[in-house]
């Protein structure tokens, strides 16, 4: 009994201690896995790593990182990550995207993807509140006033302004409409010349063609037209025969 006892005793042991180097055991690898995790470049760290300037001199933009060893291929340098980067939130006066003697588009400053901000545009008027647009798209399209206008647009994130940016749309210059004024009526003056143009053309052909009937039907009739003026000469002759007897009568 006390060896049967004895033999328990140290299978209780045993047991208890191959319980207790099962979490020593596996500890490392968790520890290890939290570690990359924490880095999130896994491997990546062990490289030289080289960090790109931000796009962007305000407001929010990009860098890209590069690594520049343990690249595939023959790869110099390749991108192992992109981060966001900040700069002041105030990046003064911006250049639209496109615009004509109309019409302005402008646009918000963003990163991908553009649902991500809140988009706030502004009419700043002198000594007076902001007006505040309805439009809260990243890109809009104003069209030009009879004055200057000035547009702002702060982009939100969490409430908060990351970014700011102002325009001024020019207003349409009035030495443009008189030229555009003096434009239509250049237009205006050749499409009348070009009717009245179009008029003596149509009449000049009309009457050629005229012409050419009346010629083609005296040649064609010439027979009887040469008989009919022959008769009348033969009548005129006859009258002017009777006329001179006429008078040589009345002279005896």
């Amino acid at each position: 009994m006390v060896v049967r006892a004895g033999v328990g005793a140290l299978l209780l042991l045993l047991f208890a201690s191959l319980l207790t180097a099962l979490p020593v055991a596996e500890s490392p690898g968790s520890e290890d896995e939290s570690e990359q995790e924490e880095l999130g470049l896994n491997a990546v760290e062990s490289r030289e790593l080289e960090i790109q300037e931000c796009t962007v001199t305000c407001g929010i933009g990009i860098r890209e990182v590069l690594a520049t060893s343990g690249c595939p291929g023959d790869e110099a340098k390749c991108i192992v990550a992109v981060k966001e980067c900040r700069g002041p939130v105030d990046c003064g006066w911006g250049r639209p995207v496109s615009e004509n003697s109309t019409s302005v588009m402008m646009t918000c400053i963003y990163i991908y993807p553009e649902n991500r901000f809140k988009y706030i545009w502004k009419i700043l008027i002198p000594g007076k509140p902001a007006s505040i647009l309805l439009d809260d798209s990243a890109i809009v399209v104003v069209h030009r006033d009879t004055r200057s206008v000035t547009y702002q647009c702060e982009t939100i994130e969490n409430g908060s302004v990351i970014a700011s940016v102002k325009y001024t749309v020019n207003a349409i210059p009035e030495l443009e409409t008189e030229q555009q004024k003096e434009k239509g009526k250049r237009q205006s003056r050749k499409r009348r010349a070009d009717a009245i143009l179009i008029f003596c053309v149509v009449t000049t052909v009309i009457v050629t063609i005229g012409a050419i009937f009346v010629i083609i039907f005296i040649i064609l009739h010439w027979a009887v037209i040469k008989t009919v003026l022959d008769s009348e000469n033969g009548q005129d002759d006859k009258d002017k025969k009777l006329t001179n007897k006429s008078s040589v009568i009345s002279m005896e």
